[in-house]
């Protein structure tokens, strides 16, 4: 099956804008619509045609440009069930369990709240590529906002349990804030220092983080790690469930 294109660009002020696009069909999709005139301007370098707005959450700054490019290509808008009403312009509603075709894609849905109450992240297996939208970001995750830290665990534990070569897009470009939180928690893991490196490079040469994969953020970011014994014995947590570890992780990432 053919490889989809995907085109990254950024909007707002850190908002990252993705495009998908398949080269059988013809058809292309944003995930989200954070802003309405950055994702023209994404079509109209590439060439491409909207066809579908793939919704992650309710928030304005993914939701805000769905009006305007759906009213200007009649594209369809797929959106979480649980968030329907807090969305305008959906056509499709989706929950996990649910499939849909983009193309000759299957497009799996998994429920993945914490930042909001119906977060949804869409899984396309046979590209080994998922949009996580807030849940998870590079070295970090989205702050908890109308869940709670267990749910957000949970969540977080489904994306972890992809496939390990599975490509992750996710919502704002936060990294380097993220790896710089990440080594007060691990400071002693050699490949959070050296992504975080990495990532420091990249963005002084104004170059995108991501994607990341499954397998890089199982290994440095320490909101997938609250198992491991030298965070849980920094934190003084050694005793404590790992969603409880979870949960004092993200406090400290608030307070930072």
């Amino acid at each position: 099956m053919s490889r989809l294109d995907v085109h990254q660009f950024m909007c707002r002020s850190d908002n990252f804008g993705v495009l998908i696009h398949d080269r059988e069909s013809g058809l292309t999709a944003s995930i989200d619509a954070p802003d309405a005139d950055a994702v023209r301007r994404a079509l109209a370098e590439k060439g491409w045609r909207l066809s579908h707005i793939l919704v992650t959450h309710h928030h304005a700054d993914h939701t805000d440009g769905i009006a305007a490019l759906k009213s200007e290509t009649g594209c369809k808008v797929i959106g979480p069930k649980a968030e329907a009403a807090k969305i305008q312009g959906l056509d499709e509603v989706v929950a996990e369990g649910n499939s849909f075709k983009f193309g000759p894609h299957r497009v799996d849905v998994l429920d993945t709240p914490g930042h909001t109450a119906g977060h949804i992240s869409l899984v396309i297996p046979d590209q080994k590529m998922a949009f996580v939208g807030d849940t998870l970001f590079v070295m970090g995750c989205g702050r908890i906002i109308e869940g709670d830290p267990q749910m957000m665990w949970t969540s977080l534990q489904k994306i972890a349990r992809l496939p390990a070569d599975t490509e992750l897009y996710c919502g704002h470009e936060y990294t380097v804030a993220n790896a710089r939180f990440a080594l007060t928690i691990e400071p002693g893991n050699d490949k959070l220092v050296a992504r975080a490196a990495e990532v420091v490079a990249l963005r002084a040469r104004d170059q995108l983080t991501q994607p990341t994969r499954v397998d890089i953020e199982l290994e440095t970011n320490p909101f997938l790690r609250p198992a491991v014994l030298a965070i849980r014995e920094r934190l003084g947590m050694a005793d404590k469930k790992d969603w409880e570890v979870f949960a004092e992780i993200r406090e400290r990432k608030n307070r930072s």
